[in-house]
């Protein structure tokens, strides 16, 4: 070859290899993106699939257990998909649970770069069709119970909206209103104990609101208020009972509802039952017998039942003696009985009277003071000694 052929087949062979890196350039620009994929499954009562895994493959003549995937994607706790990485074409979509598949959409296109929206709705009339007349009679029992609960759930919700509101009425002063929505509710549940002790304590309210009021005009507690204690010591009864048949009664609920049930009876002039009702609100709450003894002694000596109030005081600081209101209670109701000796002219103070108020100065806290004196003024006056070993800040339990 001469020189030129030479020439001309370098120059050729440098052309072919250029042509060469520029058609491979070319293929290299022309791969197309991959594709991405987001979506939501859901089973057929509309509720998130919340565990499993969306699956992409292209091979729909092998079966299941040889079939391969291209792309699996983990469906997450909200029933949410996403994930990209997919090569465009035409997949078959499928979703697995627990390693079996339940749900697929066949002639899923992806396209180049695209974030393709993809969801499985097992609500589908396509999808329910297949469904064995068994699944399709489990489907609708299942409907049945979740809307049986849906509605409880709704019933409670505004049964716990109600509550809330009428204990704020009551707190309020708003007696009437809470009255309403408690009747209203009672009537809905009246199964539920709490919504009969809340009636009851708008109930109390009220009564004690009248009775203030005719205290106020100079009138006397007649049939209408008597009424209304007997109405909310009703209410109280029926709280006890249900929450007695409740399939987990709660002692919190039975020992409130006698505590105010003793009230109730106490000032409706049911001395006996109100002593009754406080008793047994301690004995469902023996932690807190000595509370429930003191309230019994102060509603008895409130009512104007003195010798019921020393008993009740008594028994509230035998279960806590440090409880200086209870000694106080004691004194106060002991020392009407305070007689004189008719041969000193002396003022002779009833057993029991003049150590109560000595304890209660003993165990008073400080910003008690006021009464502390008022009591000092009691013993002075009848010529007890009053004990000097009161210190300020000692406090006693209320």
């Amino acid at each position: 070859m001469n020189r030129i052929g030479r020439k001309w087949s370098v120059g050729l062979g440098a052309c072919l290899a250029l042509v060469l890196a520029l058609v491979a350039q070319n293929g290299r620009a022309q791969q197309p993106a991959p594709a991405s994929v987001h979506g939501h499954v859901n089973n057929a009562i509309g509720a998130p699939v919340v565990k499993g895994e969306v699956k992409l493959t292209q091979d729909r003549s092998s079966d299941e257990k040889s079939r391969k995937y291209t792309n699996t994607f983990e469906i997450d706790a909200s029933g949410n998909f996403k994930g990209t990485g997919i090569a465009p074409g035409n997949y078959l979509a499928i979703v697995f649970q627990e390693g079996k598949s339940v749900d697929y959409l066949d002639n899923v296109n992806f396209a180049a770069g695209e974030d393709h929206l993809l969801n499985f709705d097992m609500t589908r009339k396509e999808y329910l069709d297949k469904m064995t007349p068994e699944e399709r009679k489990q489907l609708e029992e299942f409907k049945k119970k979740n809307s049986e609960v849906t509605q409880a759930n709704a019933k409670i919700a505004n049964l716990n909206a109600m509550l809330t509101q009428a204990r704020a009425d009551t707190k309020a002063g708003n007696f009437d209103a809470a009255i309403s929505a408690m009747e209203q509710a009672t009537s809905q549940k009246p199964d539920e104990g709490i919504l009969w002790v809340a009636l009851g304590d708008a109930q109390l309210g009220s009564a004690d609101a009248t009775a203030k009021a005719a205290k106020a005009a100079g009138k006397p507690v007649d049939q209408t208020i008597q009424t209304k204690y007997t109405d909310a010591a009703a209410s109280y009864k029926k709280a006890i009972d249900a929450n007695a048949a409740s399939k987990k009664p709660n002692v919190e609920t039975t020992a409130a509802a006698y505590n105010q049930m003793g009230q109730a009876l106490a000032k409706s002039g049911d001395g006996k039952g109100a002593s009754d009702a406080y008793e047994q609100a301690a004995k469902a709450l023996p932690a807190n017998a000595g509370m429930y003894y003191y309230n019994e002694a102060a509603t008895l000596y409130n009512a104007g039942k003195l010798d019921e109030a020393a008993v009740a005081a008594d028994k509230a600081i035998a279960a806590d003696p440090k409880r200086a209101d209870a000694y106080y209670i004691k004194g106060q109701a002991l020392i009407p009985k305070a007689t004189v000796d008719p041969k000193t002219q002396k003022i002779v103070a009833p057993p029991g009277c003049v150590e109560a108020y000595q304890e209660y100065i003993e165990l008073a806290s400080p910003n008690e003071q006021a009464r502390v004196e008022e009591v000092k003024g009691i013993l002075s006056g009848i010529g007890a000694e009053i004990k000097s070993s009161y210190k300020a800040g000692k406090g006693g339990k209320r």
